[in-house]
């Protein structure tokens, strides 16, 4: 083990060391060798009752996401491996009225519209190839000195920038959530009352050294790019981008430099528009737009719209986005309660008693009740849809569990999964469907979790968060939590906290659906020890005026992988411009027979209430194909 190695504490035994992509190593037997696992520095889960699952799921650390075991069905499906849907190992002669492949928001919103509209004694089988319910609503735990620490390991707040639609807002209701109470249990007064804010760390082998320059947003933009490791020309052009722009597009009207911009990057408008030197274009190589959008994809129209910096002196003026305020609500887990709510009124037996928007953080759930027999609704995890065969009267779902295929039915099937899978799953759609389905690229991300001993490194520095544009890990923040029904966030820098690192793997100068695949082979191709060495080197660097300690301040590491993250989203540069029923997304999610497709793909929109309102689509739509309504 090199120095390096040592001084980073990659020797150092913390929870993850018993986990190898996500899957715990055998250290012994029984109930003994779960605890062992999570019980290097403080760590400890409580012994499950027999017949639970070897570990309770949020507080499995390592690599979670989509860990290994989850997605190893994925390939041979594609191959067609399981097209024969008859080869079963076990027929469990389970029928259902309803049979679910996918257990996120989506297809548990789908599980609730159903049983509202038909009732409670309607039978649902819900199947997910994870460990955990609620897809990318993904709940992280961290055991530390007898407290425990909660963190989002996906999607985080009720949040949109459009008005939620009447169906999700009244799900989100019928769930006890009231977003406009956010103030009431936000908890940043720590870092207010310390001044930290934001900073923006200038690596070595982009701008020539490390240096980590706080003020970005506070100070005026002159005094931060003069304190910037920049050549004078970056610094001039920076300067000038961020000031008042003359009109870069003089002599065109709005509408011409509105289409002109359209089919342009952001990237190619600072640099061929806005003449900016090239020393300067590492200091946007983290901004972009969502989902992954870089400097180099993003239209320039959108990061108009949005108000990037570079374009207030073209005249143009844009409608302003509605932003509601429960924009920045979110619980302790982000977006995973909502999916504990859900299952609390689709389960309670596994939830007990009717769980609160101030309960639910806190309320103990006990996932081997979450598939009984004599339950109307059963969640089966661990259980990848393999093929969806459709029939006249009924739909036959071969998934894969603990090595062997089995077989249930349903008299209908909702396909809450990805959309690329589908037509892999069921081959007997059409063509032109199958090709719909298959033409988004999943957007790959990681949303890592950190738990340090504590944060007076960042209180030294003056931040709350990071910008890293050169860096692995773009992003970096203090996670204050949520003080929410007994569940409190931090108020001290000497207690420990949750640190945030985001990241989403491109390779500038592709097309974005081939940056995204570039950024999904990435993911796939490295190991859980890679993944902790760049958090522990970035951490290092970025933090070392504050005398952080890598080997001695990190006692925890949970990497969520999503190499199949968020939905694809369209741009005016690398998808066509076609009327709104010939996008992919709207061919692709037609009914077939008594299948329908349900997710955020179906809606080409990476937020919680598209996912809801593509339930309740799905569901209407079966309605209507059985004359329910």
């Amino acid at each position: 083990m090199s120095n390096e190695y040592r001084d980073l504490g990659m020797r150092r035994r913390i929870a993850r060391r018993d986990f190898l992509n996500g899957i715990a190593l055998a250290v012994g037997s029984g109930a003994a060798a779960r605890t062992m696992a999570l019980d290097a520095f403080g760590w400890r889960v409580q012994p499950q009752p027999a017949g639970a699952q070897p570990l309770y799921p949020p507080a499995a650390t390592g690599l979670r996401g989509n860990y290994q075991a989850a997605i190893d069905a994925f390939a041979p499906i594609q191959r067609g491996a399981y097209r024969n849907g008859s080869a079963l190992d076990v027929d469990t002669r389970e029928r259902y009225d309803l049979v679910i492949v996918g257990g996120g928001i989506s297809g548990l919103a789908a599980a609730y519209f159903w049983r509202k509209a038909l009732g409670p004694e309607q039978r649902v089988l819900v199947l997910d190839n994870h460990d955990d319910f609620g897809g990318h609503a993904k709940r992280n735990e961290f055991q530390y000195n007898g407290r425990t620490f909660i963190g989002y390991g996906g999607t985080q707040s009720i949040a949109t920038p459009y008005p939620y639609s009447y169906t999700a807002k009244r799900l989100i209701e019928d769930l006890g959530i009231a977003v406009e109470r956010n103030n009431e249990f936000a908890a940043r007064d720590a870092f207010q009352k310390l001044n930290l804010g934001a900073a923006m760390f200038f690596d070595k082998e982009h701008f020539g050294e490390d240096r980590l320059v706080a003020g970005n947003g506070r100070l005026p933009w002159p005094e931060f790019f003069a304190k910037a490791p920049l050549s004078d020309a970056a610094r001039r052009d920076l300067t000038r981008i961020y000031g008042k722009n003359p009109d870069y597009m003089a002599g065109m009207t709005a509408d011409e430099k509105t289409a002109r911009l359209a089919g342009i990057s952001y990237q190619d408008y600072l640099l061929n528009i806005a003449k900016m030197t090239h020393d300067a274009l590492p200091f946007f190589l983290a901004q972009g737009g969502r989902n992954n959008k870089r400097v180099d994809t993003t239209p320039a129209l959108e990061a108009a719209r949005r108000g990037s910096p570079g374009f207030n002196g073209l005249g143009l003026t844009f409608d302003e986005e509605f932003r509601e305020s429960s924009y920045t609500f979110h619980f302790p887990d982000g977006n995973a309660s909502i999916a504990r709510l859900l299952v609390n009124r689709l389960i309670p037996s596994a939830i007990g008693g009717h769980q609160t928007m101030e309960t639910i953080v806190q309320a103990p759930l006990s996932y081997e009740r979450l598939d009984e027999s004599k339950s109307a609704v059963r969640i089966r995890l661990k259980s990848a849809a393999v093929r969806v065969s459709p029939e006249r009267a009924r739909v036959s779902v071969a998934y894969l569990h603990d090595g062997k295929v089995h077989g249930v039915s349903g008299r209908f099937c909702i396909l809450a999964c990805y959309n690329a899978l589908i037509p892999a799953l069921m081959p007997e759609l059409p063509d032109r469907q199958k090709d719909a389905l298959a033409y988004p690229v999943k957007v790959p991300m990681m949303y890592n979790n950190i738990l340090v001993r504590r944060w007076t490194a960042f209180q030294k520095l003056g931040v709350s968060n990071i910008t890293a544009p050169g860096m692995y890990h773009t992003g970096t923040s203090l996670d204050p939590g949520t003080t929410i029904g007994g569940y409190r966030g931090v108020t001290t820098p000497e207690e420990p906290i949750i640190v945030r690192m985001v990241r989403n793997p491109n390779k500038p100068g592709l097309p974005r659906r081939e940056q995204h695949r570039a950024g999904q082979q990435e993911l796939l191709s490295m190991t859980f020890e890679q993944f902790e060495l760049e958090i522990r080197r970035q951490l290092a660097r970025m933090l070392a005026g504050g005398g952080f300690d890598p080997a001695a301040d990190i006692v925890g590491i949970t990497v969520n992988r999503w190499p199949y993250g968020y939905a694809y989203t369209y741009d005016t540069i690398g998808d066509p411009d076609v009327p709104p029923e010939q996008r992919p997304h709207v061919i692709g999610r037609q009914r077939f027979g008594r299948v329908a497709i349900a997710n955020a793909d179906a809606g080409a929109a990476a937020f919680t209430n598209q996912a809801i309102d593509e339930a309740h689509r799905a569901v209407e739509e079966l309605f209507v194909f059985d004359g329910l309504t």
